[in-house]
Formats: structure tokens, C-alpha cells, sequence
């Protein structure tokens, strides 16, 4: 059997093409919302994971966390570090995963990270737990093209989508190697740099989504430097959804009392963000 057989065997979730499909039946773009999970504790974070649907994300990415997250800028370094004091581990993100999937059948969640805590997990292992847990996607911000053999195939074919980034530096040479398989959607950083180190402009944006849209047909989302609920409106204008991170991260962490713990007002700042940031997104086209 070829590989293209074998992957085409795999049983995918289409969470994702179920969602960026009603989004387009809408008329409008996506926001996708980022937390690390376990931050700042496993409880809290279960209740912000649960809460963020009906808050207006319309996809989840969920960082699994790490202690050498490179593409990270303060704030999430930040949240991992938390997360990972508090018992963080990929079993128990895994755990959010599963438990959140009890009450929510639909929405697409995203496990985002680094190879290193997969490859220490077992690629086998964690493809088959993340699959039983109810994850519809990775993103591995440290796995090329070239290295497509050590997760991004074999995700493929358990039938895990694996979305593959896109940058401002990435050329006419290098992207179809990018897209090549790419799944679920792509995600186009729009700035170089760390994550929450600038915003790029509406019109750098749009060139680039457009230049993507002319090499797949998969949807595009855009992330890093949103921090706003009008930048994300910009954004929803012309990607298909908005990537918010480190923003929603730091509002989390200005909640936190003195040795970094959750407070009452947690769940409710966080989730009242995110509010505003999907009636944003919601109302960008009109």
C-alpha cells in the first residue's frame, strides 16, 4: 500500500473542514483562541478550555507545555513555565482534551507545540491518545518539510489533520514544499519574530493570504500580533480566521495573585475577552 493510500485510509475527525464550512455558509471568518494547557492549574484551565465556545472561539488551539518553546515570546514562556510547575504533562493535557470533549462533540481543538515532548511521549502512543482524546489537529512549529516522516505523515495517516505554518519569509520556491500536506487549514504567521512581538498591517496581511489562496484551497488563518478586538476585525476581513495568543494569555496572567495562582476573577476576564475579541471577528464583514 502506497503512503498516499494509507493516508487516505485514515479516519479523519473533519472537525476542522466542519467548521471552516459553516463559517463560510456565515459569511464570516473564524477566531481561533490559544491557551497553554494546565495554565495556571489543570482545574482552571478545564474551565476556561470549556468555556471558550460559547465565549465565540470557533477553533481551539491548546499549547502543550514546554520548557524551551522557542517561537514563544515572554507571555506564554511564561504560561508554559506555569503550567509545568502546576503538574503539567502531556497525559494531562490530554486529559483537558478528553474531558472536554464529553460536553462538546464539535469544536475543533488544535494541540500546538514542540517535537520534543511528542517524540519523549512516543509518536504511536500520542497519536493514538490524541485521536481517542478527541484532538483534530497538530501544530509543530519545529518539524520542516524535510522531516514530514517523523510526525506530520504518520499524524496523516491516523487520521489527525497537521497544519503546517507559513510565514512573511517563506518564498515561491519553499511554499509548496510548506503546503505539500498540509491539512485542516494553514496558519500564516503574519509577522517574523515571537509570538505577541508586533502586528502586521491589514494590506501586508491580505497580499499574503491572497498569494496563498493561489497555491491551495485550504482555508488560512492568521496569527501573532493580534491583540486587539479591532485587529482581529482586520484580520477577519480578509483570512478566513484570526489566530489570538499571547493576548488572551496575558490577560489570564494579569488575573493571577502574587505567586501566580488563579484567582476569582480568572475564568470570567479571560472568557469576557474573548468575547469581545469574536464580536469583533463576527461583525468585520458587515
Amino acid at each position: 500500500m502506497s503512503l498516499a493510500t494509507e493516508i487516505d485510509a485514515g479516519t479523519e475527525t473533519f472537525r476542522i473542514a466542519r467548521r471552516f464550512a459553516r463559517l463560510r455558509a456565515e459569511g464570516r471568518a473564524g477566531l481561533v483562541t490559544f491557551l497553554t494547557a494546565g495554565d495556571p492549574d489543570h482545574a482552571t484551565s478545564l474551565a476556561l478550555l470549556k468555556g471558550l465556545p460559547a465565549a465565540g472561539a470557533d477553533l481551539i488551539e491548546l499549547g502543550m507545555p514546554f520548557t524551551d518553546p522557542m517561537a514563544d515570546g515572554p507571555a506564554i514562556q511564561a504560561s508554559s513555565l506555569r503550567a509545568l510547575t502546576a503538574g503539567a504533562r502531556m497525559t494531562r493535557t490530554l486529559d483537558l482534551v478528553r474531558d472536554f470533549r464529553r460536553d462538546d462533540p464539535d469544536t475543533p481543538v488544535i494541540l500546538m507545540g514542540y517535537y520534543n515532548p511528542v517524540f519523549s511521549y512516543g509518536v504511536d502512543r500520542f497519536l493514538a491518545d490524541a485521536r481517542e482524546a478527541g484532538v483534530d489537529g497538530l501544530i509543530v512549529v519545529d518539524l520542516p518539510p524535510e522531516a514530514d516522516d517523523e510526525l506530520c505523515l504518520p499524524a496523516l495517516k491516523a487520521g489527525v489533520s497537521f497544519v503546517r505554518l507559513s510565514t512573511p519569509t517563506t518564498d515561491e520556491r519553499r511554499l509548496p514544499a510548506v503546503l505539500a500536506h498540509t491539512s485542516g487549514f494553514v496558519y500564516h504567521v503574519s509577522i517574523t519574530g515571537i509570538t505577541g512581538a508586533g502586528s502586521a498591517s491589514e494590506e501586508s496581511v491580505s497580499a499574503a493570504v491572497a498569494r496563498l489562496k493561489r497555491h491551495t484551497d485550504l482555508p488560512v488563518a492568521v496569527g501573532f500580533g493580534i491583540t486587539t478586538p479591532d485587529q482581529a476585525a482586520a484580520i477577519a476581513r480578509v483570512a478566513d480566521a484570526a489566530v489570538v495568543g499571547s493576548a488572551i494569555v496575558r490577560r489570564l496572567e494579569q488575573t493571577l495573585d502574587a505567586d501566580g495562582r488563579a484567582t476569582a476573577a480568572t475564568v470570567p476576564a479571560v472568557l469576557d475577552f474573548v468575547r469581545t475579541l469574536a464580536e469583533g471577528v463576527r461583525t468585520a464583514r458587515g
